[in-house]
Parts: structure tokens; C-alpha cells; sequence
């Protein structure tokens, strides 16, 4: 599929909070997205020392979440761990591995965060700005906000609260395991972001387009 890798990536935060802060105008908070048949995952891992990223992005049919494409990229490492701007560690080599593919996604599920963010501009909105293609962050951990306690049920959730706005949810997806931490990337509304997680994680706590990435880059 035709990506388009940006150039001039920042070298430091005070540049990475400016591109997030006019990107964000973009974002698309509300669905506008057809009929999905192609799920995607992306993740990255670290070699070397953590001086290389290794993107790996893997394509499922939906609803029947069946492998039908996947794509590595590596590429050198060129900003360092900062909690808040992982989507400038991680989205070139994801760029690249998008690339790759000769199926293009319908929707794409990120293992980081949307607008559950310092900034409202996570991973996955990142990532579906510059790709146009719908995302949603579908996060292991809590980055903000505060939540309700939550059900032991599989799709029970709780709304994630930051400064009295609601950025996100918090979603069992298996009964009785951690929650996920679900919110927006981009052209996806938070109750379509909770379903279609909710439906890709039909056996495990992470969707099976995360667990098939994650495998994938290690």
C-alpha cells in the first residue's frame, strides 16, 4: 500500500510537542469509516541496544480474525523513550512496514494510546493522521486519567476521566484479566473503538491484531 513517510521528524521534545499540537487540529473524532473487512495490528520492539526499531504490522480478515497479511521494517531508533511522544519512536519504522503491505486496512489497532493523552495526540492518532486510515489505541497501561472500579465481566467498562473530559475507556476484555485502556486515534468515535476491540479480543486480553503484532516484531 502507498504510505507517505514524513520528513524532517523532530530531534527533541519542544519539537515533538509543536507537530503534536498542530496535528491534533486534524484528528477526527467521530466515525467516518465503511464497511470494515481488513483489521490491522502494529507494534515495534527494540534491538541492538535499543539503537534499531523493528515495526511489525499484521493484516486479519473481519469478523473471523484470519492472518491474510504482515510486514517487518527495522529502521535506526532516532528519538529516545519519552513517556507522552512514543508515536515519534515508533510510527517511521511503522511507516515502513505499512508499506509493505498488499493489503490495505481498513482499520488499524495500535498498541498505545489515542486521545487518552497529555496532549490528545497519541500513538494511534498519530499514525492515523498521517495515514488517513481509521485507528483506535488499544493501550495495556494507563498513561492519565482516572477511572471507576470496574466489573470482573468481559465488556464491562468504565469512562477514563482527565480534567472532567472523557478521553477514553477503561475495558475488561476477558473476565477477571487487566483491563485495557481503549480511546480514539482517528475518524473512530470512543463506543465504535470499544466494540471493535471488544470483538478482536475474542480469546485473549489483547486483540488478536495486537497479540499478532507483538509476536510478529519480537
Amino acid at each position: 500500500m502507498k504510505v507517505h513517510q514524513e520528513r524532517g521528524w523532530p530531534n527533541n521534545a519542544e519539537e515533538a510537542i509543536a507537530i503534536q499540537q498542530q496535528l491534533r487540529k486534524q484528528v477526527i473524532t467521530t466515525d467516518d469509516f465503511g464497511t470494515v473487512k481488513y483489521v490491522a495490528g502494529v507494534d515495534a520492539a527494540y534491538i541492538e541496544g535499543d539503537s534499531i526499531t523493528r515495526a511489525a504490522v499484521v493484516v486479519l480478515s473481519f469478523p473471523d480474525l484470519q492472518v491474510k497479511d504482515s510486514a517487518i521494517a527495522t529502521r535506526p531508533t532516532s528519538f529516545p523513550y519519552v513517556p507522552g511522544f512514543l508515536s515519534f519512536r515508533e510510527v517511521p519504522a511503522v511507516l515502513d512496514a505499512l508499506a509493505k503491505l498488499s493489503i490495505a486496512p481498513d482499520l488499524i489497532l495500535c498498541d498505545g494510546q489515542g486521545i487518552a493523552h497529555p496532549h490528545r495526540f497519541g500513538l494511534a492518532c498519530h499514525l492515523g493522521v498521517l495515514t488517513e486510515i481509521p485507528t483506535i489505541g488499544a493501550a495495556k497501561t494507563l498513561l492519565i486519567g482516572k477511572h471507576a472500579e470496574l466489573p470482573l465481566e468481559r465488556g464491562s467498562w468504565q469512562p477514563l476521566i482527565d480534567n472532567g473530559e472523557t478521553i477514553g475507556a477503561v475495558l475488561r476484555t476477558q473476565k477477571g484479566v487487566k483491563p485495557m485502556y481503549v480511546s480514539g486515534g482517528h475518524r473512530v468515535s470512543l463506543p465504535s473503538a470499544i466494540d471493535y476491540v471488544l470483538r478482536c479480543a475474542a480469546k485473549y486480553r489483547l486483540p488478536e491484531t495486537t497479540r499478532m503484532a507483538d509476536r510478529l516484531s519480537r
